[in-house]
């Protein structure tokens, strides 16, 4: 195998474990943002831990966080929580920095 094989071969795996590194950011991002949101909503323990995976699984609708932002924003309006739409894009926001830390280990 040539030395330029080598090297896309390494570029390859290495995209594949940055992939996989931010998949996993992602969905603790999620499961956190999901609890958040069941405490605003008043849910508890299991309801918490239920409604947590819904928002993860809210995120496989589509590429982006606009599937998950939607999912909250209903979900915190059906239950009649008032918080702007920055408040909620701002807990993303730190949410995700705060998972990344721990999945890439920064």
């Amino acid at each position: 195998m040539s030395t330029f094989d080598e090297r896309g071969n390494a570029q390859e795996t290495k995209f594949v474990l940055d992939a996989a590194k931010e998949f996993k950011a992602e969905a603790k991002r999620n499961k956190a943002l999901g609890h958040w949101a069941a405490g605003l909503m008043g849910k508890a323990d299991a309801d918490a831990d239920k409604y947590a995976l819904e928002v993860i699984m809210a995120d496989m609708e589509e590429a982006g966080d606009d599937d998950v932002f939607r999912k909250l924003r209903g979900d915190l309006t059906a239950a009649q929580c008032e918080i702007s739409d920055e408040a909620i894009r701002d807990r993303m926001a730190l949410e995700l920095k705060t998972a990344r830390e721990a999945v890439y280990g920064a």
